[in-house]
């Protein structure tokens, strides 16, 4: 994170040192197999943060030149990036006999990652040499979709099954885990479902928004075409919506089920408890036993699923202009078939929401499914800057649709005056930047889709420059 460069001081160590131990040459290759894992982990974070970045492959001391060198081109830190990540995967063990390492398939979804995010950043910001990663992120996928190892996790109830892979104590059986961090009580354990519950942000309508509506005839549409939506109450928001939303955002009427409470929900500033300022309760990875524990919980972090990789390779494949509907049906609708919608096609609907993107409505359906499935996950901000999309951040930020009625309702009368509304098609919502200085923030096409380099590390080293607009 950052501009740190210890992991890759470790790393590097590592591969220069590791031939010299006494062991067979199969065990020495594990273990360089996972520095090589975490050198391309570690360089994709730093490209997505700063893009052009120093290419460092051996460990450096105090008089090492590279201490002052420029930056090296995106594109040829990620060429390295990808090397490292095909050395990883040959050289890693299928499994350890200890568990919470990296393995070769550990090390497939990361290039199924890394791939498709290069090769879209590639495409969309014109920078030439895109389909190479694509193929790359297909072949990668497909290696792991192949495999036999992972699999959706699913009961059949499609009312719990996605949240239960983010509120469960023991993820190292579940199937479509690739990879996780293990929480164990007395050795390390986290607050989550505290944070979650007092969190200082909340979900915006934005986003609620892209949750599909479920239709009398069986099909799924926006809402904005929906003849089942509704959002006359706060209740009826969350009828006939793709059965994530209840999962993942609270339903006001879950409210004793998931909180054990009776104080009414939402909660708005100004009210008493765990306030949220857009008037939507983030519910993913909150568990009311697990809040108990305190800072003891337990509940093991995905951290790369097999729902992510079916994503990652109908993407690309769609991207290419190669997706078929028996694409879809190996990848995303797997993936919707388990939360209980039906299936995409390759000619959907076009949502009015996007029209003014210019985007194949395949294309805003297989984001809008990122968008869903993989929420609250760490991937959404470096979507929207891979796609170019950095304008979407310049949206209003809205709340729930919050009416004058609603504001005089004895439920509401300890609402903050700060909280302040917005009329919308002749619907209020609350707008939930109205008295803040961040309602005039401007996203820059020409400087945020990089961050700035910090100013001490110019000081020691004026070689590595600022980046533009900065």
């Amino acid at each position: 994170v950052g501009w740190n460069w210890g992991i890759l001081r470790k790393c590097n160590i590592l591969l220069k040192n590791y031939n010299k131990a006494q062991i067979l040459e199969s065990v020495k290759n594990n273990y360089a197999g996972e520095a090589y894992f975490f050198r391309a982990w570690f360089y994709l974070d730093k490209v997505q943060n700063f893009g052009d970045v120093p290419y460092v492959s051996k460990p450096l001391d105090n008089t090492s030149e590279e201490l002052f060198q420029a930056r090296d081109p995106r594109k040829k830190v990620m060429d390295s990036v990808l090397r490292d990540i095909d050395m990883a995967i040959a050289y890693l063990p299928a499994s350890w006999s200890t568990q919470g390492r990296v393995n070769k398939y550990v090390a497939m979804a990361l290039k199924s990652r890394i791939c498709l995010y290069e090769g879209t950043y590639r495409k969309y910001h014109n920078l030439g040499d895109s389909e190479k990663y694509l193929n790359q992120c297909v072949d990668a996928s497909t290696q792991l979709m192949s495999s036999g190892k992972y699999s959706l996790y699913k009961t059949a109830n499609t009312s719990s099954d996605y949240k239960t892979l983010f509120v469960s104590k023991d993820l190292n059986t579940n199937p479509e885990i690739i990879f996780s961090r293990a929480y164990v009580q007395g050795v390390l354990t986290h607050n989550m479902s505290g944070y979650v519950a007092s969190q200082l942000a909340g979900p915006t309508k934005d986003f609620v928004d892209d949750f599909l509506c479920l239709e009398n005839d069986g099909s799924a549409k926006p809402i904005a075409l929906s003849g089942t939506y509704s959002n006359n109450t706060m209740e009826a928001e969350f009828n006939n919506r793709d059965p994530r939303l209840k999962q993942i955002v609270l339903d006001p009427r879950d409210e004793q089920v998931v909180f054990k409470t009776q104080v009414g929900y939402p909660r708005l500033q100004g009210m008493q408890g765990n306030a949220s300022p857009t008037g939507y309760h983030l519910i993913k990875y909150y568990d009311y036993n697990q809040m108990l524990l305190s800072t003891n919980q337990d509940t093991d972090a995905p951290l790369f699923r097999f729902a992510e990789v079916l994503l990652n390779y109908i993407e690309a494949k769609a991207v290419l202009g190669q997706a078929s509907a028996a694409d879809l049906d190996k990848s995303i609708n797997l993936v919707r078939k388990r939360s209980g919608m039906p299936d995409l096609t390759l000619t959907p609907v076009a949502d009015p929401k996007y029209a003014g993107l210019g985007l194949d409505p395949l294309i805003v359906e297989i984001r809008r499914e990122r968008r869903v499935e993989l929420c609250y996950e760490q991937l959404r901000y470096q979507d929207l800057m891979r796609w170019k999309m950095g304008s979407q951040l310049n949206k209003q930020v809205l709340g729930i649709r919050f009416e004058p009625s609603d504001r005089a309702n004895a439920k509401f009368a300890a609402v903050s005056n700060s909280v302040k509304t917005t009329t919308v098609n002749g619907k209020n919502y609350i707008d939930v930047l109205a008295s803040s200085e961040l309602r005039n923030r401007k996203f820059s096409e020409s400087k945020n889709y990089l961050f700035p380099i910090p100013v001490n590390v110019i000081s020691k080293n004026p070689a590595i420059g600022q980046n533009p607009g900065w």
